[in-house]
């Protein structure tokens, strides 16, 4: 986005277009290459990620001659943009951030696809087992595929929302924020195994996460101390989750 407006003089919101479908094709391409090649879908992510991570940053010191880009709100069409993902929401004489907005919209879409849907039906039962899925009828790669992508539209809206919030890029923001992501969703009751979670437990996790992390500034304790709370909480969490699944399993026994 930022070097397609700032580089290239393309009006940001068109950039924004261009950077969904890249995006996108992405998260295809990594969909299809988890059912391809029956690899687990971390190392084919995680591979992913290292090889775009590279590249973003050897093609953006090439172009620029740097791997940070600012001034973006002189782009054109930052205004739009900075209207639609950036902009504050007056409330009750305080003004709170778009992003907030956008965060809960996320979450409430979500939630109906995953409880209301019958593809919310297939991703749980896809997770649980794939095998019996099929079996059934559901067509599992396909929804697969649909998962990542929808995850690479998720990426997206964050990377449009921080860089316009920010007014700049930077090729090293973000670095080792995709482990805490996988903490907050496990924090929140998702399992790892698959079949099990729900979009409300993700924001949950986010929010303790969040909080957990300001929280210890305002305390005045040594911020040293909050990878261990971090480490801690995931085992925990993985912990609580095993159990509940054994539980609910016995349950329908």
């Amino acid at each position: 986005i930022a070097i397609l407006s700032t580089e290239y003089g393309i009006p940001m919101y068109i950039s924004a277009v261009i950077a969904l479908v890249f995006a996108l094709a992405v998260g295809f391409v990594n969909g299809y290459m988890v059912i391809k090649t029956k690899l687990p879908s971390f190392i084919i992510t995680l591979a992913s990620l290292f090889i775009i991570r590279g590249l973003t940053i050897g093609i953006t010191r090439l172009i620029t001659g740097r791997t940070q880009i600012g001034s973006l709100n002189q782009a054109p069409g930052f205004a739009l943009l900075n209207f639609i993902f950036a902009s504050d929401i007056p409330i009750g004489g305080a003004n709170f951030p778009i992003s907030i907005a956008w965060w809960l919209a996320m979450a409430a879409i979500a939630t109906w696809v995953l409880l209301r849907t019958r593809v919310g039906n297939w991703i749980f039962g896809a997770g649980g087992d794939a095998n019996a899925s099929r079996n059934v009828g559901v067509p599992v790669d396909r929804l697969k595929i649909g998962l990542f992508m929808t995850t690479a539209f998720a990426a997206w809206l964050v990377a449009v929302i921080q860089v316009i919030g920010v007014k700049s890029a930077d090729t090293l923001r973000g670095e080792q924020q995709e482990f805490i992501a996988i903490i907050a969703v496990v924090i929140g009751g998702t399992l790892l195994t698959g079949g099990y979670g729900s979009a409300v437990g993700a924001v949950l996790g986010a929010l303790i996460f969040g909080m957990v992390k300001q929280g210890i500034v305002y305390a005045g304790v040594d911020a040293d101390w909050f990878q261990v709370f971090l480490g801690t909480r995931l085992f925990v969490a993985v912990l609580v989750n095993n159990y509940g699944r054994r539980r609910a399993e016995a349950a329908r026994r």
